[in-house]
């Protein structure tokens, strides 16, 4: 049996992060990436766009872990423990870290790639344009007038962009909400607001 399959038979037609109806992105989670429904988790499309930074998106969506981080499946518990991990500034994130339970082996996997991103992270440092380092959640004011490609608009030298998200592989490189809008911004044009 195809992969997707078997997972949308295990997860009855639902996203299993979110319980959201049709999932349609097969998510083969870290740091094995095989091919088997050990080892996978099916995605609406939501939560497969938001897996690697869930702050991205709307912190409410993942609300819904209360629900799915006591599935059965270990690769369900995994990621929901990485992505509340994720999201741990937030207090009701911070209460279901506090109660869920993962059994040792599942528990060993989840921070496998836990350890891993951290090592990652830490060599990839965001400065602004005076040095000092940014980290997530971060408030930064723009220091030169950004024309936003695409949208349609350009974002003031002035404007304060809040609870910034770095964009992991690029340390010039961050994201945040200008007009509603998420952009990436280049860190050279940002100073970190005290």
């Amino acid at each position: 049996m195809d992969l997707k399959l078997e997972l949308l038979e295990r997860s009855g037609n639902k996203c299993e992060l979110c319980e959201g109806s049709n999932p349609e992105h097969t998510f083969l989670v870290p740091p094995d990436n095989e091919e088997n429904i050990d080892k996978a988790i099916i995605l609406c499309d939501t939560c497969f766009k938001h897996i690697n930074d869930p702050a991205s998106g709307k912190i409410n969506h993942w609300r819904s872990l209360g629900n799915t981080m006591w599935s059965p499946t270990p690769a369900v518990q995994v990621v929901a423990w990485r992505t509340l991990n994720k999201l741990k500034s937030e207090n009701w994130a911070q209460d279901l870290l506090n109660i869920i339970y993962l059994d040792e082996p599942t528990m060993a996997w989840a921070n496998k790639d836990s350890a891993k991103e951290e090592e990652d992270q830490t060599n990839v440092i965001h400065k602004d344009s005076n040095g000092a380092t940014l980290e997530a959640g971060d408030t930064v004011v723009l220091t030169k007038d950004l024309n936003v490609s695409g949208a349609g608009f350009t974002a003031k030298r002035g404007t304060a962009v809040r609870n910034i998200s770095l964009v992991d592989d690029h340390a010039e490189q961050i994201e945040g909400k200008v007009n509603g809008q998420q952009i990436v911004i280049l860190t050279k044009y940002v100073k970190k607001s005290k």
